[in-house]
Formats: C-alpha cells, structure tokens, sequence
C-alpha cells in the first residue's frame, strides 16, 4: 500500500512539473503552438527561463533584449519560426549562444534582421557574420578588467587589514603602559603605606 502512495504522490509531482514546463509565461501570450512575447519590454534579465516545449512560433521582437541566455531556444524540438528583430542586441561575449544559434538557422530574413545595437565599433553588423575571434576578444577584455578590479579591490582590503592590525597593536601597547603604570602605582603606594607603618612603631 505504501509503495502504491508514493508512486501517485511521484506521478503527480512528475505531473505538475511537466505542466509548469509546458505553462505559458505570465508576460506572453500563447495560442496553438504560437507564443507571443513581443512590444513588452522585455529586457534579458526578464525573459522567462522557458517556454512550452510545443513551441512552433516565438514571437521575441520590439523588446529591450541585448542576448539570449544560453540554451534558451535548445529544448523547443518543434520550433520553426523566431522573431528577434527591433531589439538592442550587444555584441559581446553574452551574444555568442545567439551567433551560434543562427548559423544553425535557415532562414536569411531572419538572419538579416539581428543585428548589433551595441558597441559603436560593431553597430550595425549581423550577428551571425561577427567573427567568433573578434567577439571573444570582447570577453578577455571584460575578464582583465574584472581582474585589475579584483586585484584593486584586494589591495584595499590588505591595507585595511594592515590599519587594523596596527591600531590593535597600538591599542594593546597602550594597554600594558597602563597596567604597568597603574601596577608601579600600586607598588609606590604599598612601600609608602608601609614606611609609615614603620615610622608609626619607632615612633
């Protein structure tokens, strides 16, 4: 019997997680393998992470998008039709799942409607004819730049380290001036208490 529960609470599970792959996202409209997610102002941040897997035609234009994450489109077996034209893609490291993509593609309207918004140096150009060694350059470029801030960034750590552990060391310095002093004090007024004593008896 419980053997039997757990093999329908697995079947359901399995159940909904298909049908939330299958869901059409909250900022598009699907109708008959058709999936509209064009004018919403859509960035890339915001795209939905899927789409029903009986996708025929996506629907992508007029957005804010700059790429694609990788491996977007991959799980769509049935899709034929892509609309990714009006939208500011930049021509950098994040556009080469794109490029790939659309060498794969058949379809030279679709082709000669993605096209580079960004940076100057390549505006203009399609995406699918950028040179896959110019691109990567892009990235090795954005990858010194990160390292030059890290090793900034890890400098300034190692000099506040250094602050704190001098003013500790100075702190703790201080603190044993003071408890010499504080115990030569108590020393003075013991030997002084002392004499006095002394004096008190010759007396």
């Amino acid at each position: 019997m419980r053997r039997v529960l757990v093999l329908v609470v697995l079947v359901v599970l399995g159940a909904d997680v298909y049908a939330a792959q299958d869901a059409c996202p909250q900022v598009c409209s699907c109708r008959a393998g058709v999936v509209d997610c064009s004018a919403r102002g859509l960035t890339t941040d915001k795209l939905p992470s899927s789409f029903p897997t009986d996708t025929i035609e996506l629907r992508l234009h007029d957005n804010l998008l700059t790429s694609l994450p990788a491996g977007l489109l991959d799980p769509l077996p049935a899709l034929e039709r892509v609309s990714l034209h009006e939208n500011h893609w930049t021509c950098d490291c994040a556009v080469l799942y794109l490029r790939e993509w659309l060498l794969k593609q058949h379809s030279n309207a679709l082709i000669r409607n993605v096209s580079c918004a960004s940076p100057p140096n390549q505006q203009g150009r399609l995406v699918a004819y950028l040179d896959e060694e110019e691109v990567l350059s892009s990235c090795h470029s954005w990858l010194c730049d990160l390292a030059i801030a890290s090793q900034i960034s890890l400098f300034v750590f190692i000099v506040v380290q250094v602050l704190l552990l001098a003013a500790v060391i100075h702190f703790l310095r201080r603190f044993d001036r003071l408890t010499c002093d504080a115990r030569r004090s108590v020393h003075n007024d013991e030997a002084s208490e002392e004499a006095v004593l002394l004096k008190d008896r010759d007396s």
